[in-house]
């Protein structure tokens, strides 16, 4: 095979923008793992890219409201925890 046919696109790919080609949906563990990193300010720019490019904002919504959920209950639950152990 030559160069020129080693670069010819695939022809399902003809007529696709590069975005729609890479466009395939995260795994919730993805989706997790994007919020809490996110959430604590650790997010990756390559990981941020792909949620940008892959994912669907009703699901980061929904999964960023329940992170922040659990997180102040986490919170107000080691409060209220160790209260109760400075109150003996």
């Amino acid at each position: 095979m030559t160069e020129s046919e080693n670069s010819k696109p695939n022809s399902s790919d003809q007529g696709q923008p590069e975005a729609v080609k890479d466009k395939k949906a995260l795994n919730p563990i993805q989706v997790i793992s994007s919020v809490m990193a996110a959430g604590l300010g650790v997010q990756s720019s390559k990981n941020r890219e792909r949620d940008f490019k892959q994912g669907k904002i009703g699901v980061f919504v929904a999964a960023g409201i329940i992170f922040t959920l659990v997180f102040m209950g986490t919170i107000y639950t080691v409060v209220q925890l160790v209260l109760k152990g400075a109150g003996d």
